[in-house]
């Protein structure tokens, strides 16, 4: 067998997405089409309803995209469930990567315990922070002011409220480091566009819908 064919025939790492949808309502579900991506929304006893866009977005995964329904109500329910298949997951695939998305930081006790025991785990606050999905720096400033907007859609009310937290965001968005200048120039370009105020360092947002 060729090196090439050696080379093709290695099963690419899966990623498994665990969603905290009572948490996070992610609008970029279509980023993880056509990648390694299992992806599980885990959904409270209490929402009844799921926006079209993100079913569909689940619906186009096939057997890659899951709902879990949580049956029963009470607080950290859901975070139960996503502890409990993290773990079965990670028994079954130790080799994958494991990402909680979750604005929740009761969630990063568990992470550091799975690292600690050689699991490649992370939560994040959006998909888009996911490595494997971040955005390379070298791509256009329309593209990238883009991402920063679907991002901070996806983010609720739970939006950064000062510049510095905002830029500290955006890093998070990008596959290599974005210096200083570059992220004030990316703020900038937001207050050009109009999509924030800046006011004393407070940022509000006035983002399409």
């Amino acid at each position: 067998m060729s090196n090439q064919e050696t080379k093709s025939a290695t099963p690419r790492t899966t990623n498994y997405v665990l969603i905290d949808f009572e948490n996070v309502q992610p609008k970029n579900l279509e980023l993880l089409e056509g990648r390694p991506f299992k992806v599980f929304v885990f959904v409270g006893a209490n929402q009844t309803k799921v926006p079209v866009k993100l079913a569909k977005a689940l619906q186009s995964l096939g057997s890659n995209g899951e709902y879990i329904e949580i049956s029963g109500s009470g607080q950290n329910a859901l975070d139960f469930h996503i502890a409990y298949y993290i773990g079965r997951l990670a028994a079954d695939d130790p080799k994958g990567h494991f990402h909680i998305i979750s604005r929740d930081r009761g969630f990063d006790p568990l992470i550091r315990h799975l690292n600690g025991k050689n699991l490649d785990a992370r939560r994040e606050a959006d998909l888009a922070e996911i490595p494997a999905l971040r955005i390379s720096t070298k791509t256009s400033t329309d593209k990238k002011i883009d991402a920063i907007v679907r991002n901070l859609q996806g983010r609720g009310q739970s939006r950064p409220r000062k510049v510095t937290t905002l830029q500290n965001t955006i890093k998070h968005l990008f596959a290599e480091d974005l210096g200083e200048a570059e992220l004030a120039s990316l703020v900038a370009a937001l207050r050009k566009r109009k999509l924030i105020v800046v006011n004393q360092e407070k940022v509000s947002y006035k983002l399409p819908q």
